[in-house]
C-alpha cells in the first residue's frame, strides 16, 4: 500500500462520515420519517455520528435554538483530515 492509497482511504472515509453528518442535520431540519426503511437509515447514521457529535455539543452552545455542533464537528474533521494526510506524505 502506497502513500498515495493512505491518502485516498483517508480522504473516502473522511466523505463518508461528511455526507453522514450532513444526512443527519438535513433530518433533523425534516423530522424523523414515518416509513420503517428511513426510520432504520436515520437510525443508523445517529447511532454513527453521535459519539462524535456529542463531544462538541458540550462545548457549542445551541443559539437560536440551532445546533451549531456538526458545523464546528466537520470544520474539525476536515482539519484532522488536512493533518494526517500531510503527515502520511510527510513520510
Amino acid at each position: 500500500m502506497t502513500r498515495v492509497d493512505i491518502v485516498r482511504y483517508i480522504d473516502a472515509l473522511y466523505w463518508v462520515y461528511f455526507v453522514l453528518i450532513f444526512a443527519r442535520v438535513i433530518f433533523s431540519w425534516i423530522g424523523l420519517p414515518s416509513r420503517r426503511s428511513l426510520v432504520v437509515v436515520f437510525r443508523f447514521i445517529y447511532d454513527v455520528t453521535e459519539p462524535y457529535l456529542g463531544i462538541f455539543r458540550r462545548f457549542v452552545p445551541v443559539a437560536g435554538g440551532i445546533d451549531f455542533s456538526p458545523f464546528v464537528a466537520i470544520i474539525v474533521l476536515s482539519i484532522l483530515r488536512r493533518i494526517i494526510v500531510g503527515l502520511v506524505l510527510s513520510l
